[in-house]
């Protein structure tokens, strides 16, 4: 029997199993960003993984790199939440919400023609981002990034409080906890970045001063929810987004201890070149550990034998998977049952209905 299997304590929080499902856009969202009741159904259908972690989700009208995404700023948002975790409760699973500013990574047609909001306004690389649109005609495609605009210290501390509003709309939307997205390019991480964060403030140039950006994101949330229920995503060295540094090792492993200080409950890597055949979970794993104990979530571009293997020789307590789980709602029973699974379908990953989304069989 693999530990994958087996219970564990994340916090105050009791997990069935060690399999985390991945935060994964699926754009289904109303053009307001009010969760479906399609949306609920997907996730109730994934309910026995220990963990659910929502998709990415907008703490800001000025945040949509993905149209169609929900978001956590509106009532009539939480509202939609509220039907979703609901049914996760009600199938016996647990969900947390992933909150997400994309900051530089968006568009002025997306943005109700706003101009995209960095650091520094580093738009050097503007093609290298991935924003991405629905057509008329139902296509979802990627579109062209507009170039962003510096944000002022006055709109710093606003989008600070925009995650502790999100966060406390999380937890009026019954979500267990939430996971902040300072990982694949978007604006904490785009703080986080040497290159990208140009600033001479006390937002930019050296590491705490690059980092005090997620950190304060962090202690304002914690004014709504214990840390214990709170989680972090980073993706030190992925190419997605280009949110690049030099000297990532120093600087995540400065990030690691003060999410220790702070007593966030878990990290969630985000091995994102992983998938493209280049992973980087080993050094990951390398500048992490020692430097932050709480839980690890292992994901990115691992299949089953190297999710067990990683449990089981106690590497990590947590395993995330995103595709497996997309195509497999039943994950957790297939690995239990050693059943083959489901291949991930090529159409249906982004917007659209039931198909490609809900409609994948369980193993009978």
């Amino acid at each position: 029997m693999t530990a994958l299997l087996e219970t564990y304590r994340l916090g105050d929080l009791e997990l069935p199993n060690r399999l985390v499902m991945s935060p994964l856009t699926r754009a289904r969202a109303g053009i307001d960003g009010v969760p479906t009741a399609l949306m609920a159904e997907y996730y109730a259908q994934r309910a026995s993984a220990g963990l659910l972690v929502s998709e990415a989700t907008n703490v800001s009208p000025l945040s949509c790199p993905f149209e169609r995404a929900p978001g956590l700023h509106e009532a009539a948002q939480v509202e939609g939440w509220k039907h979703v975790t609901a049914r996760v409760h009600d199938a016996g699973g647990r969900i947390f919400a992933q909150l997400w500013h994309g900051g530089r990574i968006g568009a002025m047609g997306t943005l109700n023609w706003q101009q995209p909001l960095s650091p520094s306004g580093f738009n050097d690389d503007v093609d290298h981002l991935h924003v991405w649109a629905l057509l008329d005609n139902q296509h979802y495609v990627r579109i062209s990034a507009t170039p962003s605009r510096t944000m002022t210290l006055e709109e710093i501390r606003a989008t600070i409080g925009e995650y502790r509003e999100a966060a406390r709309n999380a937890v009026a939307a019954g979500f267990d906890g939430v996971e902040i997205h300072a990982a694949n390019g978007y604006l904490p991480h785009q703080f986080l970045s040497a290159r990208v964060n140009q600033r001479s403030d006390a937002y930019g140039g050296s590491i705490a001063n690059r980092a005090r950006f997620l950190e304060e994101i962090v202690e304002a949330i914690a004014e709504v929810m214990p840390l214990g229920r709170v989680g972090v995503r980073l993706s030190p060295f992925t190419t997605y987004n280009n949110a690049q540094d030099d000297f990532a090792a120093d600087t995540y492993a400065w990030v690691a201890r003060m999410l220790q200080d702070k007593g966030v409950g878990y990290i969630h890597i985000a091995d994102v070149n992983g998938w493209y055949g280049a992973p980087d979970l080993e050094r990951i794993l390398e500048i992490l550990q020692g430097n932050f104990h709480g839980a690890l979530i292992a994901n990115g571009g691992l299949d089953v034998p190297r999710a067990k293997a990683l449990v089981d020789e106690g590497r990590v307590p947590l395993v995330g998977f995103g595709r497996y789980f997309m195509a497999n709602p039943d994950l957790v029973e297939r690995i239990r049952d050693n059943a083959a699974l489901n291949e991930l379908a090529e159409r249906g990953h982004y917007a659209g209905g039931a198909e490609g989304y809900t409609d994948y069989p369980r193993h009978s």
